[in-house]
């Protein structure tokens, strides 16, 4: 006899109730989602996921009260464990790689099929990402293609020197440690010694977050 795998968890937060009402009947037609709260607002939305810890939250960016990305700033301070996807009728550059950087995991627009919702949640379930109708287990190539109505003239230096520069962009282009190491013949403990002071210079903790943060502020422009 085999175990059943419990259910995923979702609260959607849309101020549309016709919108929010066919949503939820149709996702709780599927084997393996349960709806389990509702929000017509953004401070709503907070609260629900405070008091419902949902795995999945379905957040539309338009909202009264809080905006989605301002929902998204309070989630991302509060470290709570969620996993956001969020609902679009179209995708700006920035409101992507912002809405990237603050932790969402999944974008799905809005005119996409029923069939795209359901595989952008088993997708973020299973810890990747899913950006319009597409699954990506990574973002580097979908930021490059977004980021690009990110413009900045004179963007900030950051403190950050030449080396440190030539680091983030072998980062941005996928290549680990090692790779980095051989590409300026350097130790790989040099190596992290550089990443380890970009993540203090910049303030993220991890590649993704770096990559993240490097095309939202322009640092890369490739």
């Amino acid at each position: 006899m085999t175990k059943t795998e419990p259910s995923v968890r979702i609260l959607l937060a849309d101020d549309h109730t016709i919108f929010r009402a066919g949503l939820s009947a149709l996702l709780s037609s599927q084997s393996g989602f349960e709806i389990v709260g509702e929000a017509s607002d953004g401070e709503e939305a907070l609260k629900l996921v405070e008091k419902l810890k949902p795995d999945i939250l379905l957040l539309d960016l338009a909202m009264p009260k809080k905006s989605g990305m301002e929902v998204l700033e309070a989630l991302s301070e509060s470290g709570n464990g969620v996993r956001t996807i969020v609902l679009s009728a179209e995708a700006e550059g920035k409101d992507v790689s912002r809405a990237f950087e603050l932790g969402v995991r999944g974008l799905v627009l809005k005119d996409s099929a029923a069939t795209t919702l359901f595989k952008s949640v088993h997708t973020v379930m299973a810890g990747q990402y899913w950006v319009g109708r597409k699954a990506v287990s990574t973002l580097i190539q979908t930021l490059k293609q977004y980021g690009e109505s990110v413009k900045n003239d004179k963007p900030k230096n950051y403190g950050l020197t030449p080396r440190e520069m030539e680091i983030i962009r072998a980062v941005v282009s996928g290549y680990p440690n090692k790779e980095i190491a051989q590409k300026f013949k350097i130790s790989e403990q040099t190596v992290k010694h550089h990443v380890t002071n970009i993540f203090d210079k910049l303030g993220v903790y991890n590649r993704l977050e770096l990559t993240l943060f490097a095309f939202h502020h322009g640092i890369v422009k490739e």
